[in-house]
């Protein structure tokens, strides 16, 4: 790397060095190669897959967020995982310590975190049992500001935050005017929910209420709201908007999450304690005779280097340190990553495109249509190999595909491998009784018995609720009361 800011940010954020100073990583193509070998110790084939990754980080083509490029291959205590929301803030003290403690251990991992402290009581709220008055939200995020300021986050960095509350919080009006006031919660980004019934109650010009716990404090103009918050966005760029019922509605696992905010940087919605691994595919990087009349994005790469990006995350979730249990069990449990894409503008560019005009829109849409179903078709190959994630409701997850517009030939592929997996399932189970158990009278017991379970259920072998197939196994036997400990 020449020295140019792109070697500077390297040399003081992901290169590795000793606590004294003494560099490991003597060339950027050293952080790549430890990054890459960290990120295939989670392959049987380690030394092929650290040689694919490699590939694709070279020359800055396929871009691992920055928690994975600093800690990948460290062995030091720190998250591989940029991305997390807490748990709601909850409106009595122990449970607001409780979640500042957990915040700050997320933090000193090097997460950046989302939190919505909606629930918490307005400022001036009777607080029954001390005969006092609430100090509200406010004052509490400035607890999580100081928090912030005194943490070096991951060994390194400083850290970052968002701060959410809702559009019918009555004391919303402090929220999107906190900036105003020179380092007022600058530790903090800032972002109002905004809901389906606001939107409609600003496009009427209708009254708006201020509600909490169900008791009215205040009745405004919703337009007048939401004049404040562009007002507030133009002179200090903050607050930001979330539209949080619009972000539920699209969520393709909604069935079995709600998503209560994003995180630090606003671009990833999550539930109470989700978190999602990072990266980018580098759009610049596979642009064929850029800035000629010939320029056009290489498609074969640009699909290899989304199927790498895919399995690189995917094993991130299993090699990474997690601050918190419930961050595990909810990254596990649904195995959640975000890949995308950079250098769009420039890529434009070199493909002699205007950016914003009709053909960029065009191009993007194209573009983007390749990358959304490489990523589907990897995924679906990659649950084929490990197994789909645990909390895989299959009809209500293609349901929202459908309602979502996703193509035909993706569900089509999931109707397909969700067969195969049903019957290798079966089978499996065929294959632990006969092994187990071999008199013929138990096996055809058995046979009946998962029959019964599935029939019960109303649902076949492909889904299990979560539970793995041996705990679904012991839980039928325990339904039917057989004594058997598989």
């Amino acid at each position: 790397m020449d020295n140019n800011i792109s070697s500077i940010i390297w040399n003081m954020k992901y290169r590795l060095k000793s606590f004294d100073g003494k560099i490991v990583d003597k060339t950027v193509e050293d952080t790549w190669r430890r990054v890459s070998s960290a990120l295939a110790s989670r392959e049987r084939n380690k030394k092929y897959w650290k040689n694919i990754f490699y590939n694709s980080l070279t020359n800055f083509q396929l871009i691992p967020a920055g928690r994975i490029s600093r800690g990948a291959g460290t062995h030091q205590k720190v998250t591989l995982i940029n991305t997390f929301v807490m748990g709601m803030v909850p409106d009595n003290l122990e449970g607001i310590l409780q979640n500042f403690k957990e915040s700050a251990l997320t933090l000193s991992y090097g997460g950046g975190i989302g939190c919505n402290f909606s629930e918490v009581r307005p400022k001036g709220a009777y607080i029954s049992g001390i005969e006092a008055a609430s100090v509200g939200p406010i004052t509490f995020m400035e607890m999580w500001d100081q928090l912030c300021k005194g943490l070096v986050l991951g060994g390194l960095r400083r850290g970052a935050m968002m701060a959410m509350l809702r559009c019918d919080h009555p004391d919303i009006d402090a929220f999107i005017e906190a900036k105003k006031i020179k380092g007022e919660l600058n530790k903090f980004n800032m972002s109002v929910l905004i809901t389906d019934n606001f939107m409609n109650a600003v496009k009427k010009n209708k009254e708006w209420n201020l509600v909490f716990e169900e008791k009215v404090y205040k009745t405004i103009r919703a337009r007048d709201l939401w004049k404040k918050i562009m007002n507030m966005t133009y002179e200090y760029s903050e607050p930001g908007v979330l539209f949080i019922d619009r972000i539920n509605s699209k969520n393709k696992l909604s069935y079995c999450e709600e998503i209560v905010g994003t995180n630090s940087c606003g671009e990833l919605p999550l539930p109470e304690y989700g978190c999602c691994p990072l990266g980018s595919v580098n759009l610049t990087k596979l642009i064929e005779n850029p800035f000629t009349s010939e320029a056009k994005l290489n498609v074969k790469q640009f699909k290899h280097l989304t199927e790498v990006g895919i399995r690189l995350l995917d094993n991130v979730l299993d090699l990474s340190k997690y601050p918190l249990s419930q961050q595990r069990i909810e990254a596990k449990n649904k195995r959640r990553i975000g890949l995308g894409i950079t250098g769009l503008a420039d890529a434009l560019i070199m493909c002699r495109v205007l950016y914003g005009s009709k053909k960029s829109l065009e191009l993007l849409e194209e573009w983007l249509r390749i990358f959304r179903h490489t990523s589907y078709e990897t995924s679906i190959q990659l649950a084929k190999e490990r197994g789909q994630f645990p909390l895989l409701n299959r009809d209500q997850f293609v349901s929202k595909l459908k309602e979502l517009g996703i193509e035909q030939d993706i569900i089509d592929l999931l109707d397909v491998e969700a067969k195969k997996t049903e019957r290798s399932r079966v089978a499996m189970v065929r294959h632990i009784i006969r092994e187990r158990y071999k008199e013929k009278e138990v096996i055809a017991q058995n046979r009946v018995l998962f029959r019964q379970a599935s029939e019960n259920r109303g649902k076949s072998f492909e889904n299990f609720d979560g539970l793995t197939l041996i705990q679904y196994i012991e839980d039928s036997y325990r339904r039917y009361n057989t004594n058997i400990n598989v």
